[in-house]
């Protein structure tokens, strides 16, 4: 299974992301390279149904692709927070927060589906930043 192996060969980004995130931290609880309706995403809250995905220099070129797997992903009423691997390198603190405000957000709000550009982006970050 991809997912599978992809978790056993993580970008450094991930690791470092994995290791703030995993057995429930920072109060909500992830899985990692999980599996919704045939895409993989990086790190998935079922509690509140969001998506994290880190991106890296690959996401640049394919801007289109992602905006439509995310919009996917918003129908089925899971939300997508998008950050850079090298926020998540050099700004780890700030990312974390940034999920929390977003994680803690949805886990309020009412299941219903959710654009992506609708989430706030980290301070400093403007829309298509996050890439």
């Amino acid at each position: 299974m991809l997912a599978r192996a992809m978790r056993s060969s993580p970008t450094p980004s991930e690791s470092r992301l994995w290791a703030a995130l995993r057995r429930g931290a920072l109060g909500f609880r992830f899985r990692r390279q999980h599996v919704i309706a045939g895409y993989i995403v990086d790190f998935y809250c079922p509690a509140c149904e969001l998506a994290v995905e880190v991106d890296g220099p690959i996401h640049r070129g394919q801007q289109h692709e992602d905006r439509e797997r995310d919009d996917d992903l918003a129908a089925l009423g899971v939300a997508v927070l998008r950050v850079s691997n090298e926020r998540v390198l050099t700004e780890l603190p700030r990312v974390l927060a940034q999920i929390v405000t977003v994680a803690t957000s949805l886990a309020g709000a009412a299941r219903t589906p959710r654009r992506s550009d609708s989430l706030p982006p980290l301070a400093g970050e403007g829309p298509g930043k996050g890439a």
